[in-house]
């Protein structure tokens, strides 16, 4: 037998054991959550056949300096903002300029490398949601050096706040993501229940794990991946592999830790051979994809969401992660490069979605664990607290910008003249708005009851009345 060479990407297919992507060695088949698999599953909402609807989260990791993602550009806030920021600061004449359809007094200007997004915005078909963060209950300056309110477990820390914003439970540690719970109470809605409604480009995460629901994961460019020459007959040695594999994985098991492993990775190779060939089906849009890491993830995404007919998919939650935005060190020259990635990203997706005709139908949103301190480290920021993401979609009130973009300016610590009271330190700002109503709009949008938004949210009436019949914040078309 001649030894054969095995790339990288053949050894993560071979060690994940299953068809959940090739990215995913440390996957949901290795983790004790996939006990859960064994469990019935229950949901309160019904059958939702002909009215599709897609959730696609984009979480840049690493803390998004978003104060210079979205900028005042009037004279004095922009004065305020720059002697704010000093070396960081952004050129006045740089900015791309946006004139949202809710003004508050100000200009703002996008970052120079949001060449598409800053048309996205002017067609009405992205929003920006300002000063937003993981918060427990409101709070203010005074009672934040207090301590008389609590404040999210691990501020400033990325492994608490990365987990906070995606299980919508800043006040514990929890392995239960929003959007997995969304899952458990909607997995009715999908005839499909092979192939899970959580689809993750990024491999296992928090935000898609719920009680009885696990990702489903994918490669950016090779799409749905099996146990390495499962589907090979070209020799004996492939043929014997298979019938050893399917050997092990047909017989049920008294054991529930081996029964529940067999069916893990059953249901994987059935996923597999249901979505492969879906996704190897002529594309549906005609739409130049740029070839990097992250708009190869949407146009799988996109390829997905094509197939939805095929997969008899009603709702479908997709997750893509792009890392690195922990800008301590070089944060223009880095931070102009990424977000000009995500820039033609988002554009090529929303066409995608405007040639299948669904635009309306699909949600992209992003998170970022926190923003970055609006004072300059000497080359770079630190971690903060409240920050900016944006919302795109077809369902969106586009061309807004809700919550209230704050004072940029820094604490004057004489309480008397204290020039901004949402600045705690080092230029890190209290949140406005908290994530719990960004994700319930989210929710609310995507189908959930609002009478079930405490069970996935539940500090939320801390902030927003779920039965109040209003929307929490107003950037999406309930």
């Amino acid at each position: 037998m001649s030894k054969q060479n095995i790339s990288r990407r053949n050894f993560f297919g071979q060690a994940s054991c299953a068809a959940i992507g090739a990215t995913t060695v440390f996957s949901t088949l290795f983790n004790l959550k996939n006990l859960n698999a064994a469990a019935s599953f229950n949901s309160s909402i019904g059958n939702l056949s002909g009215d599709y609807k897609a959730l696609v989260c984009l979480l840049n990791a690493g803390g998004m300096d978003s104060f210079n993602m979205l900028v005042p550009r009037s004279a004095a806030a922009y004065s305020e903002y720059a002697n704010t920021r000093s070396n960081m600061a952004l050129s006045q004449n740089a900015l791309r300029p946006i004139n949202p359809l809710n003004p508050d007094g100000k200009d703002y200007g996008l970052h120079p490398s949001m060449v598409r997004m800053q048309n996205l915005f002017e067609t009405g078909k992205l929003s920006f949601v300002s000063n937003v963060g993981t918060l427990v209950q409101p709070i203010n300056k005074q009672q934040f050096y207090n301590g008389e309110i609590p404040t999210p477990l691990g501020l400033y820390s990325h492994s608490d706040q990365i987990m906070h914003w995606q299980t919508g439970v800043p006040d514990k540690r929890v392995g239960q993501g929003w959007g997995g719970k969304i899952a458990d109470l909607m997995i009715s809605a999908n005839q499909n229940q092979t192939i899970s409604m959580n689809i993750s480009l990024s491999g296992s995460n928090i935000f898609q794990s719920g009680d009885n629901t696990v990702e489903y994961s994918i490669h950016p460019e090779d799409g749905s991946t099996t146990i390495y020459d499962y589907d090979n007959n070209d020799w004996a040695f492939h043929q014997l592999k298979r019938a050893a594999i399917d050997g092990m994985v047909n017989p049920a098991y008294q054991n529930v830790f081996k029964n529940t492993y067999r069916k893990t990775i059953k249901t994987s190779i059935e996923g597999h051979q249901m979505l492969s060939p879906v996704l190897e089906t002529p594309l549906a849009f005609n739409v130049p994809f740029t070839d990097n890491d992250i708009s190869n993830s949407f146009r799988m995404i996109a390829k997905t969401i094509a197939g939805r007919d095929a997969l008899n998919m009603n709702r479908q939650i997709f997750f893509v992660e792009y890392g690195g935005w922990d800008h301590h060190d070089e944060l223009l020259n880095n931070q102009a490069l990424m977000l000009g990635e995500v820039d033609n990203a988002l554009y090529e997706f929303n066409a995608a979605m405007e040639q299948l005709g669904i635009a309306d139908k699909v949600t992209t949103f992003s998170l970022s664990e926190f923003s970055r301190t609006l004072t300059s480290n000497g080359n770079g920021t630190d971690h903060a607290w409240g920050g900016n993401t944006f919302v795109m979609g077809g369902a969106v009130n586009g061309r807004r910008i809700f919550g209230n973009y704050p004072s940029l300016a820094l604490t004057n610590y004489n309480p008397t003249m204290d020039t901004n009271p949402l600045e705690v330190g080092g230029g890190s700002l209290i949140p406005t708005t908290s994530a719990d109503e960004y994700f319930a709009e989210l929710a609310l949008w995507y189908g959930v009851p609002a009478s079930e938004l405490v069970t996935l949210f539940p500090n939320i009436g801390n902030f927003y009345t779920p039965m109040s019949g209003s929307n929490p914040i107003g950037f999406l078309n309930l």
